[in-house]
């Protein structure tokens, strides 16, 4: 299977990344970000791509791909909603639409989170814009959509978190960790399990379009055996 990955930088796409080179049932990787990962491979392949509103000089470079892991996304805090649309929604839905339109039989995978609201009529913000991104996914045309919804993600093997606070969080969670997957098992992920569920997702797909944090966990659980 050859994927695309966006957002391999960042602490989830960091896992994400690391499942599929670890794979032997991913063959090819291409990482997009406006930066370069800073990994190196024999089956990666990276496109650093400053505008990601728009691929029109890049397309021949996002062919040929059977699923992408979209693993992209910031904190809403201090964030007013139409900012937060623009690098949530419109960023989102522009690199789906390059990516259909070379691959029309596509599985995308979109890293959402635990709370999003379906409804898009909620009063969380961030919630109502995720809902209203994971709605335009699963409607756009691709041969399958998923949206994955983890909880709280425990990273490993040395990965970390771009935000700050967000790592004092972890400094703080971490060696709790073991605890908190005893007492709530439906909440709390690892950015390992993430990775493998989406890899096992994409290759035989799902029964639900939503995997919540427990089918994000079972599903890994199932790779594993």
């Amino acid at each position: 299977m050859r994927v695309i990955v966006f957002g391999a930088t960042g602490m989830v796409g960091q896992g994400v990344l690391r499942a599929c080179l670890a794979s032997g049932e991913v063959d090819s990787v291409r990482v997009v970000g406006r930066s370069a990962s800073g990994v190196a491979a024999p089956k990666l392949q990276e496109l650093v791509h400053p505008d990601l509103y728009d691929y029109r000089g890049v397309m021949g470079e996002l062919t040929g791909y059977e699923a992408c892991f979209f693993c992209l996304g910031v904190s809403a805090a201090g964030m007013t909603e139409a900012a937060y649309h623009q690098v949530t929604y419109d960023l989102t839905l522009a690199a789906a639409r390059a990516l259909l339109a070379v691959n029309p039989d596509m599985t995308f995978c979109y890293v959402s989170g635990a709370g999003t609201d379906a409804t898009e009529k909620g009063r969380t913000m961030w919630a109502r814009v995720k809902g209203k991104t994971e709605n335009a996914l699963a409607t756009l045309g691709f041969r399958r959509a998923y949206m994955f919804r983890p909880g709280y993600i425990q990273p490993l093997g040395g990965i970390q978190s771009k935000t700050a606070s967000y790592r004092m969080i972890y400094a703080v969670m971490g060696p709790l960790y073991p605890v908190w997957k005893t007492l709530f098992p439906s909440y709390v992920t690892t950015t390992e399990n993430l990775g493998l569920a989406m890899i096992r997702v994409a290759l035989t797909g799902f029964d639900k379009r939503v995997l919540e944090n427990r089918d994000i966990n079972a599903v890994a659980q199932q790779a594993n055996r």
